[in-house]
């Protein structure tokens, strides 16, 4: 079951893909642009759940080191420029996504 994440960073929305199809979409919360969200391809090497302090339930780190996506401690700031350049989401989306993808699931971070 190939997954692929694709993250827009214009519509602050997060886009989950299996076998090439949108299966989910939820909202996100990006960097600031003092702390922009890294834009590229990536992947998933890591998944921890209950991180701990603001990263929710569930942390999938990037092999860019200190970026990842993650629950929040602070669901309103979902849709907002909030983070220090990681993905935020609710924790639900982030339990339900960290419960399907693999590590080595490719994330894409656009602009547009």
């Amino acid at each position: 079951m190939a997954y692929a994440i694709t993250v827009s960073l214009a519509s602050r929305r997060l886009l989950l893909y299996q076998q090439g199809q949108l299966v989910m979409t939820c909202p996100v919360g990006i960097g600031t642009k003092s702390t922009p969200t890294p834009t590229g391809n990536f992947c998933i090497i890591n998944i921890r759940p209950h991180p701990g302090g603001p990263y929710g339930a569930m942390w999938m780190g990037l092999n860019k080191p200190g970026y990842g996506l993650h629950g929040t401690d602070n669901p309103s700031s979902i849709g907002g420029m909030v983070s220090k350049g990681c993905i935020r989401l609710h924790n639900s989306d982030a339990v339900t996504i960290a419960r399907v993808v693999p590590i080595g699931t490719p994330v894409t971070i656009t602009p547009t």
